[in-house]
Order: C-alpha cells, then structure tokens, then sequence
C-alpha cells in the first residue's frame, strides 16, 4: 500500500539523533523544516516551541522501532495506537498532477497536514505511515540496525528479504568487528590452552627411575 511511503517521516525524524554517539541535529526550526521539505504548508508553521514537541514524539517513535526489533509486536503496536489517538489524520483522495493517458488525474490516497501546528501534523504522518507499514509488511519489516552503534531505524520493503544493517557500510563494519572478535577469541583460547598444557606438565607427576 502506498500509504506506507509515510514511514519515510519516522525514520527521518528519529534519524536526527544518534544516542550512542550523543548527537542530535533537532536543535532549530530550520531543522523542523528540513524534515517536512520545503513544499510543505505545516514546515512554514514550525516554530522555536516545536523543537521540544518534535523531540518528545521522536523519542516515542524510537521506542516503536526499538520494540519493533525486539520482536514485541503487541508492545509495537500499542505505542503506534497511543501516537494515532493523539495525532489523528486527515485522510483524502489525491490527484495531483498525474494524469493517465486519457487524461484523468491519477487518484489516490494521501494524508492531509494535520491545521494546529507543525509537531501534530507531522506526528500524525510518522505515525500512520509506520501504521501502514507496520499492518501491511510485518513487525520484522521495522527494525534498527544491527551495526553498532548506530541502531537506525531501518523499514525493510517488501522486494527484499529483512535485513540486518541499514546499509553496506554498515555490514562491512559489523562483519570487520564480528571477524577481529573472532580472531581475539581464538588468540585468547590458543594462549589459554597452551598454558594450561604447560602447567599440566609441569604439575605430573615423575617417574622414578
């Protein structure tokens, strides 16, 4: 369903955090705005108070994602439910400027910008389009990244198969960490079974001649 391309509002707004590397680019109004795109009424809304509002829902929508990867499919869409109750949408049908070779608009679905401010009309997006994506593909399609430490939220489509890292660069590193583990445990075991041969050695008892 297309609908579910409105995921793309979660993962960009949880994307302006990094907590395990304690960063965070929510920091402005510009940053509110570059968010919606500059097409968008609700952007040109956005004021200094909506930089507290939007970090208060992306943290909610982190714990969608974080649950989601954990496998608590009842929890996920709990959380989804409490966000929807309290950010409705405005459904409508849509034609834009697509016409068909007869000329008839395109219609489809599309989700109106919620009138009250920029935070509601945003969260209400994020929120129905992981709803979407959430009913429509499954809870495993709405995990974070495996690669530490970055744990993006990264919602599968549904061509591909899901996926464990949000991008190459991050399976190549995760791989390069798995493989260097491995080689230290193996060092670590080779030393340790050669001291405790050593040691069993030097412990048996002699035979007397």
């Amino acid at each position: 369903m297309e609908l579910a391309y409105y995921s793309d509002y979660a993962v960009r707004l949880v994307n302006t955090e990094e907590p395990a590397r304690n960063k965070d680019s929510l920091t402005s109004v510009e940053a509110i705005r570059e968010l919606f795109g500059e097409s968008s009424q609700a952007a040109r809304r956005a004021t200094d108070a909506d930089v507290t509002r939007f970090r208060s829902v992306r943290g909610r929508l982190r714990a969608v994602f974080t649950v989601a990867d954990s496998g608590d499919e009842t929890q996920a869409v709990d959380l989804l439910n409490s966000l929807l109750l309290e950010f409705p949408v405005s459904p409508q049908i849509s034609g834009h400027d697509f016409r068909d070779e007869d000329g008839r608009p395109k219609w489809h679905m599309h989700l109106a910008e919620h009138p009250s401010n920029a935070t509601a009309g945003y969260a209400a997006i994020a929120a129905m389009g992981l709803a979407f994506h959430l009913t429509e593909y499954g809870v495993d399609r709405l995990g974070l990244c495996q690669a530490a430490p970055c744990r993006t939220p990264s919602p599968h489509p549904p061509t591909t198969p899901p996926r464990r890292y949000c991008s190459d660069r991050c399976a190549t590193r995760a791989n390069v960490a798995a493989y260097r583990a491995r080689k230290r445990l193996e060092a670590e075991r080779s030393v340790s079974t050669g001291h405790t041969a050593e040691t069993a050695h030097e412990t048996s008892p002699r035979t007397e001649r």
